[in-house]
């Protein structure tokens, strides 16, 4: 019933067409005659621009190759049985023509995976199916058609005046550079070279991330979980790494439960294959943590980006530069739709190993990666800064504040510990005065420590 009353309005109403053409889909009719009259009004609007009257569509039909003298008969007996002297109300026909389109869609949907998990269907993996349910489960009529400059202009003054909800970081330099944190629905990226403290970093944000209450989900291509965790413990417990494993148990678990008892957030750590997970995988892993854990990220690390797989396309089927764009376009898109800040890494390329003042084209296999990111910056470490006890952070793009203003600063570090720190506002300022690596004389204490 409803298939006949959409018919009818796309050939009355083009109030009513021009709103819901874009949504329909000739696989949202079953019956033959119905698909062929949705084909016929669709191809007519799409050349003439007008919608057809049943004289018009009649002559589709009669001109139609291909119809046996049955499915001619039975087309026109439908097409007459159109009732074009309704006036049923609009808004609740669009809302039914909505309705009919989502259950449709989700109708198909299910079909589909059923054919995808019998065999049916050879051309997709069980992979698929979640990509399949979710496009049918957001098929929406968006009645948004943009902001008007004049008429929204108090809606705007009120966006403006509102307080974005940020992320903050425990290193004062870092909430100073980013304007208070980065902000959900973002891609956040490290680059550095091999070992020079990529996983540290993630690890070291995702201990204080944690001792602020929210829940964090590391995700790990590159080390067993149990190890990303020894590492977390370092830098909670203030411990060094080596010295995690030789405590004795029962004060292990006592600075467990001590860390514990000060937030009220999670730590998840997974691992994932090397070069075999994709954003699909993470979106199912969050949602199997959301039932069967109770648990939703605030923050997401991903260690690292350049050992991902690509949801879309195969690393054969393609170069470095469009196969790293692809995964981080995917992985901004799932912080869009999970609506969290991720972070993640990349390496520089040789050039970038041995170059003291890195740049964006230092981005290891694809350019492509700092166009889709909204925060990235080079680590740079050096023998004299090890020596200090310090590692330089030189901003390479930011969505969040001029880049320029502290475009190269200096934070401390203790590797064998995994913890950052904030230095003196002296060595900051040498650094601005300079713009150099390795002009700080000595090495400054942290400005605070949490110890447990």
């Amino acid at each position: 019933m409803n298939e006949q009353i959409i018919l009818t309005n796309l050939i009355k109403s083009e109030e009513y067409a021009r709103k819901v053409i874009p949504f329909l889909n000739i696989r949202y009719f079953e019956d033959k005659s119905e698909k062929l009259i949705f084909k016929a009004i669709i191809k007519h609007y799409e050349k003439y621009n007008i919608l057809p009257t049943k004289t018009e569509l009649k002559h589709f039909i009669d001109n139609e190759e291909n119809l046996t003298e049955d499915m001619h008969t039975d087309a026109m007996g439908y097409l007459k049985s159109l009732n074009q002297n309704d006036e049923p109300d609009f808004n609740w026909l669009v809302d039914t023509t909505e309705n009919f389109c989502q259950e449709k869609a989700i109708y198909n949907a299910i079909m589909e995976s059923i054919s995808i998990i019998d065999g049916s269907d050879t051309k997709r993996t069980k992979h698929a199916i979640q990509d399949i349910l979710k496009d049918a489960l957001s098929v929406s009529f968006d009645q948004h058609v943009g902001h008007d400059y004049f008429e929204e202009a108090q809606k705007r003054y009120e966006y403006y005046s509102m307080e974005e909800e940020k992320l903050p970081f425990s290193l004062d330099i870092f909430n100073k550079i980013t304007n208070g944190g980065i902000p959900n629905k973002t891609l956040n990226v490290i680059l550095a070279t091999t070992n020079a403290g990529k996983s540290l970093m993630m690890v070291d944000f995702a201990a204080n991330y944690l001792l602020q209450g929210k829940n964090v989900l590391y995700i790990t291509l590159e080390m067993a979980e149990e190890r990303i965790a020894e590492r977390i413990d370092a830098n909670l417990f203030n411990t060094p790494v080596n010295q995690v494993e030789k405590m004795e148990n029962e004060k292990f678990l006592r600075k467990i439960d001590n860390i514990k008892s000060k937030t009220h957030g999670q730590l998840i750590v997974k691992e994932f294959p090397t070069s075999s997970a994709h954003v699909g995988h993470f979106r199912n892993l969050v949602q199997e943590l959301k039932l069967k854990k109770n648990f939703t990220p605030d923050v997401i690390c991903v260690d690292y980006i350049n050992i991902m797989a690509s949801s879309r396309v195969k690393m054969s089927q393609t170069n470095s530069y469009f196969y790293i764009k692809a995964i981080a376009e995917e992985l901004r898109g799932l912080a869009v739709e999970l609506d969290v800040p991720i972070w993640s890494a990349t390496q520089s390329n040789r050039s970038g190993h041995s170059d003291t003042d890195v740049d964006l084209t230092n981005t290891s296999e694809s350019f492509g990666l700092p166009a889709t990111v909204d925060f990235m910056f080079a680590l740079i470490r050096t023998e004299e800064l090890d020596n200090l006890g310090q590692v330089m952070i030189k901003q390479l793009k930011s969505r969040y504040g001029n880049k320029n203003n502290y475009e190269k600063f200096v934070i401390g570090i203790e590797a064998d510990k995994m913890k950052l720190f904030d230095v003196e506002d002296t060595a900051q300022n040498l650094v601005q005065s300079n713009g150099d690596i390795g002009i700080t004389t000595e090495k400054f204490n942290t400005v605070s420590e949490l110890k447990f």
